[in-house]
């Protein structure tokens, strides 16, 4: 005959069955396995019409090796790359002195970054920007330092001489050698690249030969982190292009993440950070800035002070060229 206890232990397992069907039979074994969840689609942003080929190179590397970081490097080496293009690259637009120097930044999402500003002769300052984030304890190398960097690691030093279109362009300017900045409203600045891959990880990189004929030794914003660049996996991503001294005024590529933190989407937080840069300028006819966000759930939004500005969008669906609002018609 059952004892007093194994009666009331037999009693409240009956009971439970009763209440609840599946708690007499649910084993270890039968729980449902938990799995990463696949936060959702890759998405990749770039600046201006030259983010259409580094967004198809970043894909494609993204597709080949997962990494996000490989990808946003390797998209933008493309218009590193480009003898044509006048605004990125050794065959960019010089300085006033005839000198083409170079900036760049690169970040990852857990706050890794790294940045080379006023570097002579390096063909791809993208990469040694990587190098100074990824082989050395510092954020940012600048001058004779970083090209120091780039020969002890590889790097093939160039010669320094300017493309032809680059020296028509100077002998032109030459001719007034009014030194005012040449704001570039249409498409020809910075490359920004920001994404985000299937895992929600996310990285961001920025390249530059700088404002036309600028006085020698002047950085932008391109290799300064939370100007040029932000990224955060916990929240977003945003890059800048344009006129670098207005948007290093304001911050403002941490801008746009912080308030993507506080809960605005990436397309308010672009607007705000335009309204705030106008608003730190008496006259804003002769500048222009665009800004470009990403946010941890792969909503994308842009914004610029002036008319022209556009973005490369790439996704699943396909890669394609976006016009920016504008908060000047």
């Amino acid at each position: 005959m059952p004892d007093r206890r194994s009666f009331l232990r037999s009693s409240m397992l009956a009971a439970a069955s009763a209440a609840f069907p599946f708690a007499a039979t649910i084993s270890k074994s039968d729980k449902p396995e938990i799995r990463m969840k696949i936060i959702g689609d890759p998405v990749l942003l770039s600046t201006w019409n030259h983010g259409i080929p580094a967004n198809e190179k970043a894909w494609q590397v993204l597709n080949e090796t997962g990494s996000i970081v490989d990808a946003v490097e390797q998209g933008v080496r493309v218009i590193e790359n480009d003898p044509d293009n006048l605004s990125v690259g050794l065959q960019g637009l010089p300085d006033r002195d005839g000198i083409v120097t170079l900036d760049a930044s690169i970040m990852k999402g857990d706050g890794s970054c790294g940045s080379v500003a006023f570097v002579r002769q390096v063909k791809h300052p993208i990469s040694l920007a990587r190098l100074v984030m990824d082989e050395t304890p510092h954020v940012m190398i600048a001058g004779e330092g970083a090209r120091k960097l780039a020969a002890e690691n590889g790097f093939e030093l160039q010669e320094e001489e300017l493309s032809p279109r680059a020296e028509e362009a100077y002998e032109k300017w030459l001719e007034q050698s009014e030194y005012k900045p040449v704001i570039n409203i249409e498409n020809h600045d910075t490359i920004g690249m920001i994404g985000i891959d299937g895992n929600g990880k996310m990285a961001g990189s920025c390249t530059t030969s700088g404002l036309a004929y600028k006085m020698h030794g002047r950085v932008g914003d391109s290799p300064i982190i939370g100007a040029g660049l932000y990224v955060d996996d916990e929240v977003g991503a945003a890059t800048a292009t344009g006129l670098g001294e207005s948007i290093i005024r304001i911050c403002g590529s941490f801008l746009i993440v912080e308030l993507m933190r506080q809960g605005r989407t990436p397309q308010e937080a672009c607007e705000e950070a335009v309204r705030r840069l106008i608003s730190k300028h008496d006259n804003v006819d002769d500048i222009q800035a665009g800004f470009l966000a990403l946010n941890k759930d792969g909503e994308a939004g842009a914004y610029a002070v002036q008319p022209g500005f556009n973005y490369a969008l790439h996704n699943r669906a396909g890669n394609e060229l976006v016009d920016s609002g504008s908060m000047r018609s």
